[in-house]
């Protein structure tokens, strides 16, 4: 039989590193990770720009549902963009390859938009807030391009 002091002194040291563990992971720790395509995969333009306009890329091109529902105010409406994801990707081929859009290779308002949704996304938050604060934000710098 173990004695009530060195049961004690066991438990502290099982259960002590679990509880720093977990505090060290942060409340939000499954939102943490964002779904990214490889860079590897996008163009060699994109592959030499800034990390913040590389991850946008990588970003839009994982998750064209939600890109697709954040307006940008870029002005790029003019251009035809219907969404932030049009920004990054002008269509598909017939193959299924994407037809990278250069756009946001010089729109810091485009990437803005984009890393601004990934943060929302880390932090759990729903599409619907993320399109609102989107919208707050930016409609300062022109109109949506979309609805």
């Amino acid at each position: 039989m173990v004695p009530v002091k060195n049961l004690r002194f066991l438990l502290v040291l099982v259960f002590l590193p679990s509880l720093a563990i977990a505090g060290c992971s942060g409340a939000n720790a499954s939102n943490e990770r964002l779904e990214l395509s490889s860079l590897t995969d996008l163009p060699a333009e994109v592959r030499s720009a800034p990390v913040t306009v590389q991850q946008a890329y990588q970003f839009a091109v994982a998750n064209p549902e939600l890109l697709a529902q954040i307006p940008c105010y870029c002005g790029c409406g003019a251009m035809g963009h219907t969404s932030n994801y049009a920004c990054y990707v002008a269509g598909v081929n017939e193959d299924g390859s994407l037809q990278i859009d250069d756009h946001a290779l010089g729109c810091s308002i485009c990437v803005d938009i984009t890393q601004d949704t990934m943060r929302s996304m880390k932090e759990g938050k729903p599409v619907s807030e993320i399109r609102a604060s989107i919208d707050r934000t930016y409609a300062q710098y022109g109109p949506s391009n979309m609805p």
